[in-house]
């Protein structure tokens, strides 16, 4: 039987905001929660049954907009506001923080936090909070099915197919046996891992910053890794120091057979340097979740490359994995209406409003 990783079980936090919200009503009565998603997106990133929770424990304002708020109209529509659970378009500014004497807490409802300026918030006592990845099977099986459409060459004959001709015959490879080059080491990759194991393909990881000693995982520099590899494969954290990571010497450093695949963040990425390894047949393909289009989309030229699958950022966008996060944000909502710092708290000694809504403020 092979071995997969079960699905992440809801945590104490969320099972308590699902279920048992009676406990949190006494202090609950007066709070006011402004969620930021469009009705689109919050049917869609957040839904229906996270949605009621969060109702149950407050007064819930809603974006009534099908785009994103711009900083003027969060100040207005978060007036009086306790709390806000924000979408990852909407920014949390200085001017935000600095426009609301009330605001307790800014939530983000993923693990990316980059549209919050922590400092700013930190500055005036609000707490900033964020959800743990609930998305990591969602995001490696989405890995291992772009690798198998690589191997298989199965975007293109559909697509000939789709356009009325007849598909080239290619020979197809088989993912085991193949080499997967994994650069960084953290929820998603781990999880990957075993999935790539199980098919048998054999499995290298770049990680500077982390002992990698997963039995039948081999840690090497990213200069080997991109040597060997027939998949290349970023999820990487997006920080400064990763900014165009992978650039023009690191695709020639690449087999001219292999694919490179990203699903972890467009800046990661010189695009300008891929496009012109895809162009001169420098790697075989790759595959795009992410970009440095809007809303960390693929860019519309590489995404319409021939030898590019791409899809519009919803690697983790399945029911398990945006439940786990919305109802996590639902769990740190109860316990802060409880006075107490929750999971998921990035500046908890910078928290000064919460430590004054604990003590009767």
């Amino acid at each position: 039987m092979i071995d997969v990783p079960n699905r992440p079980n809801e945590s104490s936090e969320q099972m308590a905001a699902a279920n048992d919200l009676t406990d949190v009503r006494k202090w609950s009565d007066a709070r006011t929660v402004l969620i930021t998603h469009s009705p689109s997106a919050l049917a869609t990133y957040f839904g229906a049954k996270a949605l009621t929770a969060l109702e149950t424990l407050a007064h819930v304002r809603r974006n009534p907009a099908e785009r994103p708020m711009n900083t003027a109209e969060l100040i207005a529509a978060a007036k009086d506001c306790d709390f806000i659970v924000t979408d990852r378009a909407t920014e949390g500014r200085s001017e935000v923080f600095d426009s609301l004497p009330r605001l307790i807490a800014f939530s983000r409802c993923a693990v990316d936090i980059r549209n919050i300026d922590v400092a700013a918030a930190s500055e005036r006592g609000i707490l900033v909070t964020q959800a743990s990845a609930g998305f990591m099977a969602s995001v490696a099986e989405w890995v291992i099915g772009v690798m198998v459409d690589q191997a298989r060459h199965i975007t293109p004959a559909n697509a000939a197919y789709h356009a009325g001709r007849a598909p080239e015959i290619r020979m197809g490879r088989e993912l085991r046996g193949a080499t997967v080059g994994i650069i960084g080491y953290g929820q998603i990759s781990r999880y990957l891992v075993r999935l790539a194991l199980a098919f048998g393909m054999r499995v290298s990881v770049s990680d500077p910053y982390t002992q990698v000693d997963e039995p039948g995982v081999t840690q090497v520099p990213l200069t080997r890794l991109l040597a060997e590899a027939d998949f290349v494969v970023c999820l990487a954290k997006a920080t400064e120091e990763t900014e165009n990571l992978l650039a023009a010497g690191q695709f020639a450093a690449m087999k001219r057979s292999a694919y490179f695949i990203n699903a972890s963040r467009g800046n990661l990425v010189d695009e300008a340097a891929l496009l012109g390894a895809l162009d001169a047949g420098a790697i075989a393909g790759c595959a795009l979740d992410v970009g440095r289009a809007a809303d960390q989309m693929p860019s519309t030229e590489l995404a319409g490359h021939p030898l590019v699958i791409a899809t519009p950022h919803i690697g983790g966008l399945t029911p398990a994995a945006i439940e786990h996060q919305a109802l996590e944000v639902v769990g740190q909502v109860t316990a802060m209406l409880r006075g107490e710092v929750p999971v998921g708290a990035v500046n908890a000694d910078k928290a000064s409003r919460l430590r004054d809504l604990s003590k009767g403020g």
